[in-house]
């Protein structure tokens, strides 16, 4: 990592600030803002030991070392020498060129800051903008503050009060809210980061094989035609949905299990196939029971198909696309609209298509171990269902 000085950092499509009244894009920006109304050191502090800061840098930089931290100074019309970072609220403009590292204010403090008199700016050239010295001394107080605070660790509902809050852009968002709640961003943000861009590209390229544009829209494709996920569990539920419907009630465990045995028999299934169908009924069913005690389901709720786990996924898979930059907002936002669109199509309510996304991660991940992919599930669940400024408790599911 290091340092060049030069002129105050210009991000490109920067937005203009002082057009309107500001609104703080979110609580960081906010808590933030009021701490430095009321010269409260030590309230700005305890805002930036929690929040994620990031450092502006070109992307060839980046695609060329990823772990290599350049961090250019300039200099405020004072004529001080600062560094500078932002908040995420306070990020400008997703641009095809320009990428963030994400930093804490424990790796700030733990920086080289070879000019003693050099300033730590946080949002420069903004309303949220603070300037503080970085002293040996005071280093020490950001490590102390950063140590005492409890750092937060995802499971979180955010949003951004300039981010969609209504149409259909909002509620494709919405359709993606379980795995923003799981890793701490905001919900409804389609922009420069979700998580910083070298961790995107990785993330992308361990868990999805995905390492350039091309293979990211395949991804997305599979997702939108619910092609990603294995056709078994989706075949056990339409065969109880046809029994249901020709039965006009829910038919017994037993009789779903050995009707959906008996059809994959008759389409060619191997015997271990039928014997693996025959063990994912019972476990559909063993599902749904804990999903009815923890409140995932009504208590005669049931699942009817597992869709929403490739919806809710392509919603993610598209910002993550963005984020590496494998594709441009346009493309995002329409494939997050679509596959919004498709839910709506496929579930009666938010209820419904959270309690299959559930079912449709666990079958993959879980094991029936209700371990952290079940908890994850949960607390999504429940932030999203019971949470005064969730979307779905603002957006209308029809």
């Amino acid at each position: 990592m290091n340092t060049h000085g030069g002129p105050a950092p210009s991000y490109p499509n920067s937005p203009a600030y002082g057009a309107a009244p500001w609104v703080p894009p979110s609580e960081t920006e906010q808590l933030l803002y009021e701490a430095v109304a009321r010269g409260d050191v030590e309230a700005q502090l305890r805002v930036l030991a929690g929040a994620e800061l990031y450092i502006g840098v070109p992307k060839a930089e980046v695609d060329a070392e990823p772990g290599m931290v350049v961090w250019r100074s300039y200099r405020e019309p004072t004529g001080e020498s600062c560094l500078p970072v932002l908040t995420r609220g306070m990020l400008p403009p997703w641009h095809p060129e320009w990428v963030f590292h994400c930093v804490s204010l424990k790796w700030i403090a733990n920086f080289d800051w070879s000019e003693p008199r050099r300033l730590l700016a946080v949002n420069a050239g903004t309303p949220a903008r603070l300037l503080l010295p970085a002293t040996p001394q005071h280093r020490a107080m950001w490590l102390r503050y950063y140590a005492e605070n409890d750092q937060p660790t995802g499971d979180r509902l955010l949003a951004l009060r300039h981010g969609a809050l209504h149409g259909p852009l909002a509620y494709g968002l919405a359709c993606g809210a379980h795995l923003a709640v799981q890793n701490g961003v905001p919900w409804n943000e389609v922009g420069t980061v979700f998580h910083e861009y070298a961790k995107e590209r990785e993330l992308l390229r361990e868990h999805w094989g995905i390492t350039e544009r091309a293979g990211w829209q395949k991804q997305l494709n599979a997702l939108l035609d619910a092609r990603n996920s294995p056709a078994e569990p989706d075949f056990v539920l339409r065969v109880r949905e046809q029994l249901r419907s020709g039965l006009g009630e829910t038919p017994s465990a037993e009789l779903w299990r050995e009707t959906a045995a008996g059809h994959a028999q008759d389409i060619g299934a191997r015997p271990s196939a039928v014997r693996e169908i025959e063990e994912l009924v019972r476990r559909i069913i063993r599902y749904e029971s804990r999903f009815r005690a923890d409140g995932l389901l009504s208590p005669d709720g049931r699942i009817t198909t597992l869709v929403a786990y490739d919806y809710g996924r392509a919603v993610n898979l598209a910002r993550w696309g963005l984020s590496a930059r494998f594709c441009d907002p346009h493309e995002a936002e329409q494939a997050i609209v679509y596959a919004g669109a498709l839910s709506k199509s496929a579930y009666h309510s938010w209820e419904d298509f959270s309690a299959a996304f559930a079912l449709g991660r666990v079958l993959r991940f879980d094991e029936e171990e209700y371990g952290h992919f079940y908890e994850h599930n949960l607390v999504a669940h429940r932030l999203l269902t019971e949470n005064e400024g969730s979307p779905w408790r603002n957006i209308p599911w029809r």
